[in-house]
């Protein structure tokens, strides 16, 4: 299953918050297929019937079943730049 950073944890709280997200709030994370590396990324008030939910210290991410399966063996992070914009980085899990 994916797994968050401490950062990419404390990003998603943030972007949730931004954008109104409620208490069960979280980013959603979708691919067209599961070998796709081009992931869509949007912030939703629920998840969808067939997400997987990955929650950590707050952070509530929503993976599309594509995605699940796509990201099952990876670690999300996040950076945030110097003019406020923020990145997103996945590893594999060693």
């Amino acid at each position: 299953m994916l797994t968050l950073t401490e950062t990419a944890s404390t990003v998603v709280k943030t972007i949730v918050a931004q954008n109104g997200g409620s208490e069960q709030g979280g980013l959603r994370i979708n691919a067209p297929d599961q070998a796709s590396t081009d992931f869509a990324v949007s912030v939703v008030e629920t998840p969808e019937a067939l997400d997987a939910v990955v929650e950590n210290d707050g952070a509530r991410v929503y993976l599309g079943e594509n995605a699940a399966i796509a990201l099952d063996d990876k670690i999300l992070d996040a950076e945030i730049g110097q003019d406020g914009t923020v990145r997103f980085a996945i590893a594999t899990q060693a």
